[in-house]
């Protein structure tokens, strides 16, 4: 302020030039050099703040590198692991004679109902699904909500997540692996193949190498498909009837499997069981499924698609209730044998089957369709068209007396009664009123 002083308003005016000259000169000198240091000062600190800032950012960025886990991970903490201790938790009078049982796919059609039966009769469960868009995912949603109200805690993961899957195994020494988790489907593999591969090659092989290196190894029990006998056409099919003939490539991935798992079992010691699982129908079911979406077109009024064999033979298919199949999977789970591995190293030949479940009672598509008429009390539109070549084979007609001997298999539900279930269900969940009409 003084300095501005003196230059505005001179305190002597009456002194000469001269003096008034250096006077200025002196002042303009001193501000030069307040300016200019006060500037390199300034200048300092604004050098240190930007290497202070430039700093920071990049330990923030090599933090969030090295711990990207805890960014970009959907899983983990403490909350997150007593969730899945509580629901894996074996709740039956005698404890050592409980299974402590991962379920992947558990928000599945299969994997729901599993899951629900184990927890009912005080099993541990974990369920883990990554809620993929294949059909509606609020389907999946309904049936996390479902298992939730029942205990069974589901995650939000994928099966190659092999770093989610160590720290499973980890948090629960789980005694058995239900693995229901695959890409379903036969005519989707001609859209996106890649996603076959995905789920049923390698997150099996993620899925596998994770019980490998379990302590301890739990044993292992799995949904193969009937769709592996492909184009056999003995009947009806046998476990021990040839599989090398696939007709999609959904087969092709399921096929893959069975080889894939005797080899886990072969080198490390897994105790393994397949599922060849024969066209599984009920509530909750998948909506991708010739009898749900044939219920939701009959409902909305809309023509339905039958397809017909060659020869204008109708297509048949040995439909099974959603009850008799779980039976068959706690069947197959309590009679599975410990893997022998340990450390990741084969100690002894391990248990190995694979099992057809199945009615044996295979049903045309069209009786299929007249016992929804009457249930639905309407009737459909049909288009009838020769079946093309996607992948789909014209029958199947499951051989059970193996899974009978072994495992008391015994289905007891038939079409009739299983699809009047089914609609109960259906018109139940979606809304519908009497009469068919949407709410």
């Amino acid at each position: 302020m003084r300095i501005l002083e003196e230059e505005l308003f001179p305190t002597t005016p009456g002194k000469g030039k001269m003096e008034r000259g250096a006077h200025h000169n002196h002042h303009a000198m001193s501000r030069q050099f307040n300016r200019c240091f006060a500037s390199t000062g300034t200048m300092f600190l604004w050098a240190l703040f930007l290497i202070a800032l430039t700093a920071s950012y990049l330990s923030f960025q090599s933090f969030v590198d090295t711990s990207s886990k805890y960014f970009t991970a959907s899983w983990g903490g403490l909350h997150w692991e007593r969730q899945i201790r509580s629901s894996a938790q074996i709740r039956r009078p005698d404890a050592s004679a409980g299974l402590s049982v991962l379920v992947t796919g558990a928000a599945g059609f299969v994997g729901t109902h599993v899951s629900l039966a184990l927890k009912k009769r005080g099993d541990g469960v974990v369920g883990l699904d990554n809620f993929n868009s294949y059909y509606d995912p609020s389907l999946k949603k309904a049936r996390k909500s479902l298992l939730a109200s029942h205990g069974v805690f589901v995650i939000e993961g994928d099966i190659n997540d092999a770093r989610l899957l160590a720290k499973l195994f980890d948090v629960v020494p789980f005694t058995h692996v239900m693995h229901l988790a695959a890409q379903a489907g036969v005519r989707y593999a001609i859209e996106n193949p890649a996603s076959y591969v995905h789920s049923n090659i390698a997150g099996l092989v993620t899925l596998l190498e994770a019980c490998k290196s379990a302590d301890p190894q739990p044993a292992i029990v799995w949904a193969s498909s009937s769709s592996v006998y492909g184009l056999n056409d003995r009947v009806p099919f046998s476990e021990s009837d040839r599989t090398d003939q696939p007709a999609s490539l959904y087969a092709a991935t399921k096929k893959a499997g069975e080889e894939i798992t005797h080899t886990y079992n072969h080198i490390y010691g897994l105790s393994i069981t397949g599922l060849r699982f024969f066209t599984v129908y009920g509530p909750w079911g998948r909506p991708d499924m010739a009898y749900f979406s044939f219920t939701r077109n009959i409902l909305q009024g809309k023509p339905i698609t039958v397809y017909r064999g060659k020869n204008r033979v109708d297509l048949a298919r040995d439909f099974t209730y959603i009850d008799d199949i779980v039976k068959g999977c706690l069947g197959s789970l309590d009679t599975a044998r410990k893997s022998t591995g340990t450390g990741g190293k084969k100690r002894a030949p391990a248990q190995y089957r694979i099992f057809n479940l199945g009615n044996t009672s295979p049903v045309t598509v069209p009786t299929l369709v007249s016992i929804l008429e009457k249930h639905l009390k309407m009737k459909a539109k049909k288009n009838v068209v020769e079946m093309p070549g996607n992948g789909d084979v014209p029958f199947t007609h499951a051989n059970i007396s193996y899974a009978r001997t072994e495992l008391g298999y015994k289905p007891t539900t038939n079409l009739e009664a299983g699809l009047k279930k089914f609609v109960k269900w259906y018109l139940s969940y979606y809304g519908y009123a009497r009469g068919g009409k949407n709410l």
